[in-house]
């Protein structure tokens, strides 16, 4: 359903925000200016992800969710991937 689709994005850019917020606190050696930048990147992914769950394509639900969910996929691994290149 919509609602724990959107419940399963906030939780994954919750999860992925915090890794990122701990990196730039306690993380010696970590670029502050990527983490404030990365953080108000996951901020707008999350944002992004879940109007599109609001607004659903009619007609092609399963080939919409198929795109949706390889999307936010890759964008979590890109999002990542900058996680590690913090330090």
């Amino acid at each position: 359903s919509s609602r724990e689709r959107k419940k399963t994005v906030n939780y994954i850019s919750g999860e992925l925000f915090s890794e990122c917020l701990i990196n730039s606190m306690f993380v010696p050696g970590t670029d502050k200016a990527k983490a404030d930048e990365l953080m108000a990147e996951i901020l707008k992914m999350q944002d992004e992800f879940i109007s599109r769950i609001s607004h659903t394509e009619p007609g092609n639900v399963k080939g919409f969710y198929k795109k949706f969910r390889s999307d936010f996929n890759a964008k979590v691994n890109e999002i990542i991937d900058a996680i590690a290149k913090l330090n």
